[in-house]
């Protein structure tokens, strides 16, 4: 039920911080309305769970959930960020969630299998581990080279911040695996616990 929980408040927390109309929920909105965001769901989910199935079913089924719950809030919330009426964002929700919500179940899937992949200790599993790092990387890249015109200053810096954290995370990741296989090899196979 967990996963499940993760993935309701996963496709809550974007629309909901939107309506804050202040630069936390800007940037918290910039965040988890980014495709990596969702993808780093899938990915832990299938990280903390021991079967790959299960990895795979329980990231499938909550980003499912997230995207019904992310375009029923818009839906049903009193005003969208450009001022519109309830109703007025657009139309077409069901549609929305129809496509996107099989978009979510189909690629969740594989999402949380390589999140399971990962769990592989050292370097076999770095290169899966690297995964959302160098999404996260490659995604905000692009919405900086291509949406950046147009966006609020809080929009760029958080998209910067979340280029930065990935490229941070990606090389203690790496410089772990690095550190743990030299300290395994500097200890004598009779001293290992």
């Amino acid at each position: 039920m967990v996963p499940l929980g993760a993935g309701l408040v996963l496709g809550l927390i974007g629309p909901f911080s939107e309506k804050w109309g202040n630069p936390a929920g800007v940037a918290l909105n910039a965040v988890f309305s980014g495709g990596w965001s969702w993808a780093c769901y899938a990915f832990l989910v299938g990280y903390f769970r021991r079967s790959k199935i299960e990895a795979a079913l329980l990231a499938s089924s909550g980003l499912a959930l997230g995207v019904a719950a992310y375009y029923l809030f818009k839906d049903f919330s009193p005003a969208v960020p450009d001022g519109l009426a309830a109703g007025a964002s657009g139309g077409g929700s069901l549609s929305k969630i129809l496509v996107w919500g099989t978009l979510a179940f189909v690629f969740g899937a594989p999402v949380g299998f390589l999140g399971n992949v990962a769990r592989v200790p050292g370097v076999g599993g770095l290169g899966f581990r690297l995964l959302i790092p160098l999404v996260a990387f490659y995604e905000t890249t692009m919405r900086l080279s291509e949406e950046a015109r147009g966006q609020s200053q809080v929009v760029v810096n958080t998209w910067n911040s979340v280029r930065f954290t990935a490229v941070a995370v990606a090389v203690a990741l790496a410089v772990h695996v690095i550190w743990r296989w030299w300290h395994e090899r500097r200890i004598p196979s009779g001293r290992h616990r």
